[in-house]
């Protein structure tokens, strides 16, 4: 029998699968004991509901954001720091696709777990880079006309485009070019 967690895994990984697919309302927790092999029993000795195990998956997608922040702020400088962070984005694209996706589903939960997601969202992704960029335009690496929080919120529309919809053709240069529009603007010099 496998560990628990291996468990825990490959029920994340199932469900993920069928919630994209088919949406929230589309699956059911049978339907998911079902692609991982288990019973329904065993399925909620593991997740008490379907929300919670959506969540579950919500969170997972939230802790690879978060390893990306930290991956990032062990660099030094914030050329360094976004070329890692852009770099690790382009590397786990698909899995951002599916959490993007996974996301679009949020509305279908409960408004106080959805407002707790969306607060740690917040929290992590969007407070994490801004802590960057903060920290980056204090050291006087970035322009000191804009919040730092309107300069994070332009870092991800110029990066939206690497996570969704189909993968760029070269996702490594699309990413170095749409990082230089980010960092030296989007004039030709």
């Amino acid at each position: 029998m496998p560990l628990p967690d291996t468990t825990r895994a490959r029920i994340q990984t199932e469900a993920a699968r069928l919630f994209v697919a088919s949406g929230y309302h589309g699956v059911s927790m049978r339907e998911v004991a079902e692609a991982v092999g288990v019973t329904k029993p065993a399925l909620y000795h593991h997740y008490a509901d379907k929300e919670a195990l959506f969540l579950a998956m919500l969170d997972g997608t939230l802790a690879g954001l978060a390893r990306l922040v930290a991956h990032a702020g062990e660099q030094v400088g914030i050329r360094a720091q976004l070329e890692v962070l852009v770099g690790d984005l382009v590397a786990s694209a698909p899995a951002q696709r599916v959490g993007l996706q996974l996301a679009g589903e949020l509305r279908h939960v409960s408004p106080e777990r959805r407002a707790a997601f969306e607060g740690e969202y917040r929290r992590v992704w969007m407070g994490g880079l801004t802590a960057l960029i903060e920290t980056a335009a204090a050291r006087g690496e970035l322009r000191a006309d804009l919040p730092p929080a309107v300069l994070t919120r332009a870092l991800l529309a110029l990066t939206y485009p690497l996570v969704t919809g189909a993968p760029p053709a070269d996702p490594q240069g699309t990413a170095r070019a749409l990082l230089a529009v980010y960092l030296d603007g989007a004039a030709r010099h």
